[in-house]
C-alpha cells in the first residue's frame, strides 16, 4: 500500500514538474519573440506595407463581429438588469449599471473572445502552415527575418486594432443597451444618460481602452509564438491551433482578473 501511494506520489510530482518546465519554457519563450518584435519595429526592418494589410485583416475585418457582440451585450444586460431592478430600486440606476458593465467588462472581454477566435487562431493556423511547409525556413535562408516578416506586422496590427474595436464595442452596447431600456422597462433616453452620469468617472474609459490594448499585446504575441514553434504537419497545425486558442483564453482570464486590483483600489 505504501509503495502504491509512493508511486502516485512521485507520478504527481513528474506531472507537476513536466507542466511546470512546459509553461516556463512558454513564458521564457514569448519574451524573446517580444524583445525580437520590439528590435525589429524599432530599426524599422518592419514593412508599413504589411502594418498596413495586417490591420485591414485584423481590424477592419473584424467590425462587423464586434457590432453584433457589443450590441448583444448591451442589449442583454439591459434586459437582464431591468428585470431585477423593477419595483426595488430606481430604474435610472440602470443606465449605471449597463455603463459600467459594458465599459468596465463586457466590451474589452468579449471583444478579445471574438479577436481570439477570428484573429488568435487565424495568425496561429497561417504561421504554423508556413513553419510545416518550411516556407519559413526558405524565408531564413534568403536572410530574411521571420519575426520582421512575420511576426511583428500582426502584434503591430493587433496593438492598434484592439483598442479601436473596443471602443466601437462599448459604443454599441451603450446604445443598445439605451434602446432596449426604453423597450424593457419604459426608461427614457434622458433618465439612462442621468443614471449613467451619476457613478461615471473619466478613468473607466481609460481602463477599458488599457484592457484593450493589453489584449491586443498579448494574443497575437501568444497566436505567433504558437504558431512559429508548429511541427508534426497538418495534424501539428491542427494541434498548435487549439493550444494556442486555450492559451489565450486562459491568459485574457488571468489577465482580466488583475486589473481591477491593480487599477481599480
Amino acid at each position: 500500500m505504501v509503495v502504491v501511494v509512493r508511486r502516485g506520489a512521485q507520478g504527481i510530482l513528474r506531472l507537476i514538474g513536466r507542466r511546470s518546465e512546459s509553461i516556463a519554457h512558454d513564458f521564457g519563450a514569448l519574451a524573446i519573440l517580444a524583445w525580437h518584435v520590439l528590435e525589429a519595429t524599432f530599426c524599422g526592418r518592419v514593412s508599413l506595407r504589411e502594418i498596413v494589410e495586417q490591420c485591414y485583416a485584423v481590424g477592419v475585418r473584424s467590425v462587423p463581429l464586434v457590432f453584433v457582440t457589443g450590441m448583444l451585450s448591451g442589449l442583454v444586460t439591459s434586459q437582464q438588469g431591468g428585470y431585477q431592478f423593477t419595483g426595488s430600486v430606481p430604474l435610472y440606476v440602470l443606465g449605471s449599471v449597463v455603463t459600467s458593465s459594458v465599459i468596465l467588462e463586457l466590451g474589452p472581454v468579449i471583444t478579445a473572445f471574438v479577436f481570439i477566435g477570428r484573429v488568435g487562431a487565424r495568425i496561429t493556423a497561417e504561421l504554423g502552415t508556413m513553419r510545416v511547409s518550411e516556407q519559413i525556413d526558405a524565408l531564413s535562408s534568403l536572410g530574411r527575418d521571420p519575426v520582421a516578416v512575420l511576426a511583428a506586422p500582426r502584434m503591430i496590427a493587433g496593438v492598434i486594432a484592439m483598442p479601436v474595436l473596443v471602443a466601437l464595442a462599448n459604443t454599441v452596447g451603450l446604445f443598445s443597451g439605451l434602446l432596449a431600456s426604453r423597450s424593457t422597462v419604459g426608461l427614457g433616453p434622458e433618465s439612462f444618460l442621468y443614471g449613467a452620469r451619476l457613478f461615471w468617472h473619466n478613468w473607466d474609459l481609460l481602463y477599458s481602452l488599457s484592457k484593450g490594448l493589453a489584449f491586443g499585446v498579448v494574443i497575437p504575441l501568444i497566436a505567433c509564438h504558437m504558431g512559429l514553434r508548429t511541427h508534426g504537419g497538418a495534424e501539428g497545425v491542427g494541434r498548435a491551433t487549439t493550444a494556442a486558442v486555450v492559451m489565450m483564453i486562459v491568459t485574457i482570464l488571468v489577465i482580466d482578473a488583475l486589473f481591477p486590483p491593480l487599477f481599480l483600489n
